[in-house]
C-alpha cells in the first residue's frame, strides 16, 4: 500500500475543482483540436484507431482514445467526458490520471482482443462508460456517503445512455469498447480505493 494523495494534500476543495475544471476543459479542447487536425489532414489520424488483433495495431491502444470519426462524434462525447472526468477527478488528480490509465489501456486491448474482424475502433466513449462504472460504485467501495450521493446522481442522469450504449443491436457503436471500459472502470474503484488510516492519512490499497 502506498500513501497518497488524500484530500488534504490537494488543497481546498474550490482548489481542487478549479485544478479538475482546468484538466477537462484542456482535455475536451484537446479532443477538439485533434478532430481539426484529422479533417484538415484528409483524416489521416484515423489510422490511430485500432483493428482488432493486427500486432501492429496494439501501438494504437491508448492513441484511439483520442481519435474521433468526425465531429458529431467528439461532440457526443465532450459532455459525457467533461462531466463525469471533472467529478472523478475532484476525488485527486493523481489517482484520476492512474484510473483513467487503467480503464484507457484495458478498454483499447479490450478492443483489440474482441470487436469483430475488419472494424476501426476510436473514441473517448470506453473512457466515458469507465469513469461511468468507477463512479458509480467507489462511494460503496470507499463507505463514503458523499461517493454514493454522487454514483446514485451519475447513475440518473447517464443510466440510460450508459445501457442504451451496451446493446449489440446499434450499428456502427462498439458494444464490446462500452463493456470493456465499464468493466475496467469498476475494476478501478477497487484497485485505487482510498483507505483512512487511524492518523486520518489516506492510502491507495
Amino acid at each position: 500500500m502506498r500513501g497518497v494523495w488524500g484530500a488534504e494534500r490537494d488543497g481546498s476543495r474550490g482548489e481542487r475543482a478549479l485544478t479538475a475544471a482546468k484538466l477537462m476543459l484542456g482535455w475536451v479542447a484537446l479532443l477538439w483540436l485533434l478532430e481539426v487536425a484529422d479533417v484538415i489532414s484528409g483524416h489521416a489520424l484515423d489510422g490511430f484507431g485500432i483493428v482488432p488483433r493486427t500486432p501492429s495495431e496494439l501501438v494504437d491502444v491508448v492513441p484511439a482514445a483520442f481519435i474521433h470519426f468526425g465531429f458529431a462524434h467528439v461532440a457526443a462525447n465532450s459532455v459525457p467526458l467533461l462531466v463525469l472526468g471533472f467529478l472523478a477527478a475532484l476525488g485527486g488528480i493523481r489517482r484520476f490520471a492512474l484510473v483513467c490509465a487503467l480503464i484507457v489501456v484495458a478498454d483499447g486491448l479490450g478492443v483489440w482482443l474482441i470487436s469483430p474482424s475488419g472494424t476501426n475502433t476510436a473514441g473517448a466513449s470506453g473512457l466515458i462508460f469507465g469513469l461511468f462504472g468507477f463512479l458509480l460504485v467507489t462511494g460503496f467501495v470507499e463507505r463514503r456517503p458523499l461517493g454514493v450521493l454522487a454514483g446514485l446522481l451519475v447513475a440518473a442522469v447517464w443510466g440510460g445512455s450508459i445501457l442504451a450504449g451496451l446493446a449489440p443491436t446499434q450499428s456502427g457503436v462498439s458494444w464490446q469498447g462500452h463493456l470493456v471500459g465499464l468493466v475496467a472502470g469498476v475494476t478501478a474503484a477497487f484497485v485505487f480505493r482510498r483507505r483512512r488510516t487511524s492518523s486520518g492519512q489516506e492510502l491507495i490499497a
